[in-house]
């Protein structure tokens, strides 16, 4: 459905952070996107087996590096912890200075730096890192004792079959809400070898998440479809590239066809260029629908169903309403959730970035939407 441009807009977040509002704000935001980490590499040490454990203590990074670099850093300085440690490892302050702060009820933690795993050349050393990532979170204090997160669960994509054994391992978990993999690949998530993961997300009801950070890191290739960008203005602004081909992908090769009850969320890659890919696949799919034959409806519709996107980094025109023209163009107010990516440098305040939308959207992307795609999520 279209969204009502002239709808009654109203100030819901603008009162001053801790303070109390109504209507909306009550029934408690759901934040997709928040970065929570580890306070130290030597927490996952428990959970990994050897030779990788003996090779992490050492030294080895359970990350990969892309080595663009941010002049302002990836974190803000006033979300790290009194108690020390990096920013978003103690569950009691990030739940004080974000969730409180913003009548946020529940949040979607995303591990950052771990997920560029995927780009590691080893199969066998992702595999390892994830299950131990997983194992962790899921005896954490944000897990356990703490009703206010959900945890995405991390596979690597360089062995998908032992992807699907992982989702198969923790997938019933009450508390983990998403399978996550990193957006940076080696080619586009919509190929077949892909499709375990996919079988298993959709058989534990679990939709599949994606997250930037990694483009360009380790195995994953050049950042960009023209290759190497010479800065992290480039590097960052570039990162919805890669969104497009994963989208065109996951249609154009069936993965919703074969897994009709499968979401697939794109989250912080922006909402911007959607409407446009809508746009020029339905083009295409009325002359080359013969190149694929499994695809019976418009592809914008399949996108609709299926495909999410999360609103940090939302765009910011100097006109807000022509904001408002891009989620009418998106043809659905289904389609967006509310994210802050904190605690990053480019976080998305609610009471600043979405303060322009009509009611009835700020509800459906505030909450509804995301309770409609995180099964595992109280209503």
């Amino acid at each position: 459905m279209g969204i009502a441009l002239h709808e009654k807009e109203t100030p819901l977040l603008s009162t001053p952070p801790g303070a109390s509002d109504t209507g909306i704000i009550d029934t408690g935001l759901i934040d997709t996107d928040i970065h929570h980490s580890y306070r130290s590499v030597n927490d996952l040490l428990p959970f990994l087996p050897e030779p990788w454990k003996g090779q992490v203590a050492r030294g080895r990074g359970l990350g990969a590096t892309h080595g663009y670099v941010s002049p302002i850093g990836v974190n803000r300085e006033d979300a790290r912890p009194p108690s020390g440690g990096p920013p978003g490892s103690d569950p009691a302050f990030l739940t004080q200075h974000h969730l409180q702060r913003y009548g946020i009820a529940k949040g979607i933690l995303n591990p950052a730096g771990i997920i560029s795993i995927s780009c590691n050349p080893d199969p066998d050393f992702a595999v390892a890192g994830c299950a131990a990532y997983n194992d962790w979170l899921l005896q954490s204090d944000w897990l356990n004792g703490n009703d206010s997160y959900y945890g995405a669960m991390l596979v690597a994509t360089q062995d998908p079959e032992r992807a699907a054994r992982e989702i198969e391992r923790i997938g019933d978990h009450p508390r983990i809400a998403s399978v996550l993999m990193t957006s940076a690949s080696t080619t586009p998530y919509g190929q077949r070898k892909f499709w375990a993961i996919y079988e298993a997300a959709e058989r534990k009801g679990l939709p599949v998440t994606i997250h930037p950070g990694a483009e360009g890191a380790g195995i994953s290739g050049a950042p960009t479809g023209v290759g190497w960008p010479a800065s992290y203005f480039e590097w960052h602004t570039d990162l919805s590239q890669g969104y497009m081909g994963h989208t065109v992908s996951l249609i154009a090769e069936g993965v919703f066809q074969k897994f009709p009850n499968l979401k697939f969320v794109l989250i912080e890659g922006g909402i911007g260029w959607m409407p446009h890919l809508m746009w020029r696949m339905d083009k295409n799919y009325k002359a080359l629908r013969q190149l694929v034959p499994w695809l019976n409806e418009m592809p914008s519709a399949v996108m609709r169903r299926h495909i999410r996107l999360t609103t940090q980094p939302i765009e910011e025109p100097e006109n807000p309403k022509h904001l408002l023209n891009i989620f009418d163009m998106l043809g659905s107010d289904e389609m967006v959730m509310f994210s802050s990516d904190y605690p990053h440098w480019d976080f998305d305040d609610p009471i600043a970035a979405l303060r322009h939308l009509p009611d009835s959207l700020k509800l459906r992307l505030f909450r509804e939407n995301a309770l409609a795609t995180y099964n595992r999520l109280p209503s």
